[in-house]
């Protein structure tokens, strides 16, 4: 792959400005969302009226006029310039999918940033939804109170929590952690940005939710913004548009796996999700999907925020949902095989490349280029799982082993092993 010369170079440059002047005006998810007075209205009616949601208007003009100029100025057939053209391609859908809150046009706009359950994958015949239903019969017989032993976790109140959590981030942060926020009114138990993590002042947490949020929010989402920030000449990199969602969420769930700290509940719910999205955009509307959540976690607050998640932007009525959401378990399944296939082709060196700032697993080639080239900043903030990387690997091996493993002939003589074999969860209590 050919270096970019110094004259396309700084066009390259130019147009990476341009995009985060396109960006700054897209906030998807704040444009998006609902006031707490809809929340408290559909529980004063009993769970019995659907919502009635209103949304601001959206002014495109700003992101297309700096989207064109980027795209003007990134002509040519290297890997970077592919890679702004991208990027500006979806900041205008973006724009369009806000143009278009609370209309049926809303979910076009959607599937395209962010995909569909029904969207086949890249071997052309496994589906998100498929996927879902799969992880769904998986855990289905699984009783997770007995996974275990000791009985329940301890439970934190939010300052607990965020007591435990801020000794964790100046670990990994080094001076430049966000700062933490108990605050009221939070829709979930916890949002994070690059510079500072709301608590909800409601919420009850447990150790293992200050790992999850650890790993998942600040050691991938929080860590990716900041070290793109730090890409001077090409600021888009900080910017967290919807081109870089699937990735960095499922970057994000990669993270909890492989640092020990996801659980079978939290695993479940990102699975409801996705059958969730595809039961609205078969056509069920808010009321029963929330039914839906309600018979999966008898939590009515949390299956009105499920809801909430696959109807907010798109027609309560249903047939266009929100997407987003989706994009859990298809971007652990690409970052799962895009890790795989870079050990197998002994090309590790590019699993750092990801935390350089916020990518799409297409923008490797463009990334790696300037990288080679020396225009890009090493990540300065890493998870503990890719500085040193030995276990990944080892564990990236072995998968790729058994995936030429054949496991229905397992299945098939465990499965005649084990035909009358009593329950023995009991056992354990004794070696608490």
């Amino acid at each position: 792959m050919k270096h970019l010369s110094e004259k396309p170079y700084a066009c390259a440059v130019e147009a990476a400005q341009y995009l985060r002047q396109a960006e700054r005006p897209v906030r998807i998810l704040r444009s998006v969302s609902w006031d707490a007075q809809i929340k408290r209205d559909f529980f004063c009616n009993d769970a019995q009226v659907l919502p009635k949601v209103s949304y601001a208007k959206f002014d495109a003009r700003i992101t297309r006029e700096y989207a064109q100029k980027a795209r003007d100025l990134a002509q040519g057939d290297h890997p970077v310039f592919a890679w702004l053209h991208r990027t500006a391609n979806t900041l205008d859908v973006a724009a369009s999918l806000l143009e278009n809150v609370g209309r049926k046009e809303f979910h076009a706009h959607s599937a395209i940033l962010y995909g569909t359950p029904s969207k086949t994958l890249l071997d052309g015949s496994t589906k998100t939804v498929d996927l879902a239903r799969h992880m769904d019969a998986s855990l289905e017989g699984l009783d997770f109170d007995k996974l275990v032993l000791g009985g329940e976790e301890e439970r934190l109140n939010p300052q607990e929590f965020a007591t435990r959590l801020s000794r964790k981030l100046s670990h990994h942060f080094e001076g430049r952690a966000p700062t933490i926020e108990i605050v009221d009114n939070l829709s979930a138990k916890a949002l994070a940005g690059a510079k500072r993590i709301r608590i909800n002042a409601d919420a009850t947490f447990t150790k293992l939710d200050v790992r999850q949020l650890l790993h998942h929010e600040a050691l991938v989402h929080v860590a990716t913004a900041l070290n793109g920030r730090a890409q001077r000449n090409f600021p888009i990199l900080g910017s967290a548009h919807a081109g870089t969602t699937e990735i960095q969420e499922g970057l994000a769930v990669f993270a909890e796996i492989i640092s020990g700290a996801m659980d079978p509940v939290r695993f479940r719910r990102l699975v409801d999700r996705v059958i969730a999205i595809n039961m609205s955009e078969e056509g069920a509307d808010f009321i029963e999907v929330y039914r839906y959540f309600l018979a999966r976690n008898n939590d009515a607050p949390q299956a009105y925020e499920d809801t909430r998640r696959v109807f907010r932007g798109g027609v309560i009525t249903g047939g266009a949902p929100f997407t987003k959401d989706g994009v859990y378990l298809n971007g652990l399944l690409r970052v799962h095989n895009f890790m795989r296939t870079v050990i197998k082709l002994g090309r590790g060196d590019l699993i750092r490349l990801l935390f350089v700032g916020k990518l799409d697993l297409e923008d490797v080639p463009a990334l790696a280029s300037l990288a080679a080239q020396g225009k890009l900043t090493a990540p300065h903030i890493l998870p503990p799982w890719a500085k040193d990387m030995r276990f990944l690997v080892s564990y990236l091996a072995y998968s790729s082993f058994l995936n030429q493993v054949k496991l229905p002939g397992f299945q098939s003589y465990y499965q005649n092993l084990l035909a009358d074999v009593p329950d023995v969860w009991d056992l354990a209590v004794t070696a608490r």
